[in-house]
């Protein structure tokens, strides 16, 4: 594992109960038990202080395209404190900042107020295939430099997360997979 450089930051999308096990949520990864030592080394390593978390929470009174995907996942309209929305145990405290989203990608006013407008930042999480690269490639787009650690994610399954690494990796040099 590469040390991580006084100015970066890790940034773990969304390790919550509602992604870790397919057997417990339609949502569940396959790729998350693997990824999650992955992402508790990285912790450890960046430190609270430079460790941010993200929740993905339900908010059917978004309107537009999110009336219809929530009425093809209902199980996933629960309160913001249902243990589905959890951090799983192992990350939970490991972050000194923990940002609460109702959308796919994290990368908006929150996030910024605390890394700031062109920071850098290791993504790690859950899922490759959308939350990770949802928050990836806006956060590049506005001029953060991201590296992604490939093992430290997970993706809905193997192929997607090969998928969306790959895609990811086309914005080189803005995103880098490592």
């Amino acid at each position: 594992m590469r040390l991580p450089a006084d100015d970066d930051w890790l940034l773990i999308v969304d390790p919550q109960t509602i992604f870790a096990d397919p057997a417990l949520s339609p949502w569940g990864s396959p790729m998350f038990a693997a990824a999650v030592p992955v992402m508790i080394d990285l912790a450890a390593a960046y430190g609270p202080e430079r460790t941010i978390i993200t929740r993905f929470v339900a908010d059917p009174t978004l309107g537009g395209s999110w009336g219809p995907y929530y009425d093809d996942w209902p199980f996933a309209v629960v309160a913001d404190d249902d243990p589905l929305y959890a951090v799983v145990p192992g990350l939970a405290g490991a972050a000194g900042h923990t940002v609460t989203e109702p959308t796919f990608g994290k990368w908006g006013g929150w996030l910024r107020s605390i890394l700031g407008t062109h920071p850098r930042m290791t993504l790690a999480g859950v899922s490759t295939d959308c939350c990770v690269l949802a928050t990836a490639l806006p956060a590049a787009d506005t001029g953060a430099t991201i590296r992604v650690a490939a093992d430290a994610c997970a993706g809905s399954t193997p192929e997607n997360h090969r998928k969306a690494l790959e895609l990811m990796g086309l914005f080189a040099p803005q995103i880098t997979i490592a």
